[in-house]
């Protein structure tokens, strides 16, 4: 946040003895000063969703210059409102979540963080694309961004023109040109003693390796399950077919924020409306009833989705206890094999 604004405020810095108002901003409809002042909006109104724990809104507020504020004002204001913002993200604790309507209403400090840094990114390129400056943000701010709100988007060769593809401000060779976009906060589920937090690419990656994916785990996590699954998940992110809610969710404890285990679907639902889920919990995890209370929550949301009619697991012969979660949640045993029993939770087994 702090590097991506002090390069806005450099190349801007540099310019404010420009006509603003009189010029277009990029592709923007509004002009160079518009959109300098947006950038500063967007910045304190991030920073007031994290520090004021909104749930259900925008906090009612909005920012103003003073009248007679000059260009120089407006970019020490872009610069305050990076501090804020900045401080806010660094304070908040990594369980918390604030309102933000894109997709599911809710981000956490690594997406509001990101979405900010976006913020000063795009805006920055559209003023110096009016005022006719060359721009090009570091490569790893561009890296920063991509896997933690862009997850669906497949990485290109380089970072800084695969975003302003994303989002309709450039070409890339061999992808249609992007007329709508938004960004894609994690997808995160509760129950009455978990959270399952979706894991984005850039989590996936550490995880994949010897990471924790930003998690705090309990002694023993994560187990070689939770690295294999994350490591598809990432596959299928650089192969341009992650959908975000159909990968992999961390399952976190309420009463501490730790990580216990992991579990999610192994691709999309196919065209018969089957989706397949799989899981796993770290040992000093396993006897209490997570993965039953996870599976069932997961599940019900898959089968509340117009795509899915059918839920299935697929178990090693000689592991019982998983066999058993399954029965608890509701699943039954429709088929077998030498090595293999398989599960089947339908939609008209859920409520």
């Amino acid at each position: 946040m702090e590097q991506a604004v002090a390069e806005c405020m450099s190349v801007l810095g540099a310019v404010t003895d420009r006509d603003w108002e009189g010029v277009r901003a990029g592709r923007l409809e509004w002009d160079c000063r518009t959109t300098a002042v947006h950038i500063a909006e967007d910045l304190i109104a991030y920073a007031g969703q994290l520090a004021g724990r909104e749930q259900d809104g925008y906090a009612p507020f909005e920012l103003s210059l003073e009248e007679g504020t000059d260009n120089a004002g407006a970019v020490r204001v872009i610069g305050a409102m990076g501090a804020l913002l900045a401080a806010a993200v660094r304070t908040t604790p990594r369980e918390v979540r604030a309102f933000h309507p894109y997709p599911f209403r809710s981000a956490n400090r690594e997406g509001f963080a990101a979405m900010g840094v976006v913020e000063v990114l795009l805006h920055t390129h559209d003023i110096a694309e009016g005022l006719g400056l060359s721009y090009e943000p570091a490569p790893e701010l561009c890296d920063f961004v991509l896997p933690r709100i862009f997850p669906h988007v497949q990485p290109g060769p380089t970072p800084w023109p695969t975003l302003l593809w994303a989002t309709g401000r450039g070409e890339l060779a061999g992808r249609a040109p992007v007329t709508e976009w938004r960004w894609n906060n994690n997808l995160v589920i509760g129950t009455e003693r978990l959270t399952l937090q979706g894991v984005t690419p850039a989590a996936a990656t550490d995880l994949s390796t010897v990471g924790d994916g930003g998690f705090e785990w309990i002694e023993g996590g994560p187990i070689e399950g939770t690295r294999v699954g994350a490591g598809l998940v990432y596959k299928q992110y650089e192969d341009g077919v992650h959908r975000p809610e159909w990968g992999m969710y961390v399952l976190v404890r309420r009463e501490d924020g730790r990580a216990i285990g992991a579990m999610g679907f192994h691709s999309v639902p196919d065209g018969t409306g089957r989706v397949e889920i799989g899981y796993d919990l770290v040992e000093g995890a396993r006897g209490h009833g997570y993965a039953t209370e996870a599976l069932r929550a997961l599940s019900a949301w898959a089968l509340g989705r117009q795509e899915v009619r059918t839920v299935v697991a697929t178990v090693e012969r000689d592991n019982v206890p998983s066999q058993n979660v399954l029965a608890r949640a509701g699943f039954t045993q429709v088929a077998e094999d030498p090595e293999h029993l398989t599960y089947e939770l339908r939609e008209s087994r859920v409520g």
